[in-house]
């Protein structure tokens, strides 16, 4: 029998950990721990427990690194915050008690969307990567909007930072 060779879809090539210390060394970071209720029978954390934590932290990115209220954005300006895609590449499984640091970097910053690469290392070994793409939408029409000033500033000052 032989093996079937691995087909990725047309400009994707496999993903490969990548060593944290590779990441730019003014990129903020942020630690959680893996919970109970985030992990299946086995303690391994489930996908969308991942994907939720991943989203506490850019939370904490926009107030702690960028000082923006994301809660504001949506509670005062009514503006949304939504995610256009996920894409994640798991390489390790992370078990119920790690300590997961989670490493959030700005690829691009565009009209009305921005791309986020957030790095989830356990000890010194990526073991996630997950690739948002975020749009700014106006809540009233649910159309997508030009990211605001200051947002926009904010994130491009943080590309900058980074390299």
């Amino acid at each position: 029998m032989v093996a079937a060779k691995l087909t990725l879809p047309k400009g994707r090539e496999r993903p490969y950990p990548i060593h944290p210390r590779d990441y730019p060394d003014d990129a903020w970071s942020a630690t959680r721990m893996a919970r109970f209720s985030d992990c299946d029978a086995a303690g391994n954390v489930y996908t969308p427990s991942f994907i939720n934590m991943v989203h506490g932290v850019i939370e904490d990115f926009f107030l702690q690194q960028l000082r923006i209220d994301y809660h504001g954005m949506f509670l005062k300006e009514h503006i949304g915050l939504g995610y256009k895609s996920v894409d994640t590449d798991f390489f390790r499984p992370a078990l119920m008690g790690d300590r997961l640091q989670f490493t959030v970097l700005v690829e691009h910053v565009g009209r009305t969307s921005v791309i986020f690469s957030v790095h989830c290392v356990r000890e010194i070994e990526e073991i996630m990567r997950c690739r948002l793409v975020m749009v700014t939408t106006s809540l009233s029409t649910r159309n997508a909007i030009n990211i605001p000033p200051t947002l926009k500033e904010a994130l491009s000052a943080y590309k900058e930072m980074c390299g």
